[in-house]
């Protein structure tokens, strides 16, 4: 009767390991290319420049509503676009407010909102991001795998979609990074 239980509780234990947890779904494998344009968020830090205008020309940071307060402008929200989109809306402002008829403004990433990882890793935690990083290199950054972690795949949750991950998948600004436990 023992040899019975142990082996349907030996089955029962592979079947969750390979279906990667009680629910039964397996998740989806996230890309394994980045998008093409990147898209700016809540705590990206830009550097504005405004020709001809000094007093907005600046470093600021996206608030967590996807927000800029720039000085004489109201809060512009830059969330969700691209550095172009973003510069565009800034420029409609400024002609808007009357500030400089053909306003010529710059914008450029000077820190990437940062990414986090959890779970089976030396040192979890919150790290700037790198552009071309892959998950390989955000374990790395983390200080490795410990002992017990699964190596094979982790789990991304990325704009609140959640997939699966190997070493090449490449990992974006705000991803939260989580590696399992290995169970063998």
């Amino acid at each position: 009767m023992t040899k019975h239980r142990f082996i349907a509780i030996s089955a029962a234990i592979l079947m969750l390991a390979g279906t990667g947890g009680a629910s039964g779904a397996r998740l989806p494998e996230m890309s394994m290319t980045a998008p093409g344009v990147y898209q700016l968020g809540p705590g990206d830090q830009i550097r504005i420049t405004v020709f001809g205008l000094d007093a907005i020309t600046n470093t600021y940071l996206i608030d967590d509503t996807g927000e800029v307060a720039l000085p004489m402008l109201d809060p512009v929200k830059v969330a969700g676009k691209t550095l172009r989109q973003a510069e565009a809306s800034i420029a409609s402002q400024i002609r808007a407010k009357q500030l400089v008829n053909d306003p010529k403004v710059s914008a450029q990433i000077i820190a990437y909102r940062p990414f986090y990882i959890a779970g089976e890793v030396q040192k979890p935690g919150q790290y700037p991001y790198v552009p071309g990083m892959s998950l390989m290199t955000a374990v790395s950054i983390a200080g490795g795998y410990t002992f017990r972690a699964n190596t094979r795949s982790a789990t991304i949750t990325r704009a609140s979609q959640k997939g699966s991950a190997t070493a090449d998948t490449p990992v974006l600004p705000g991803d939260m990074i989580v590696v399992r436990e290995s169970w063998f």
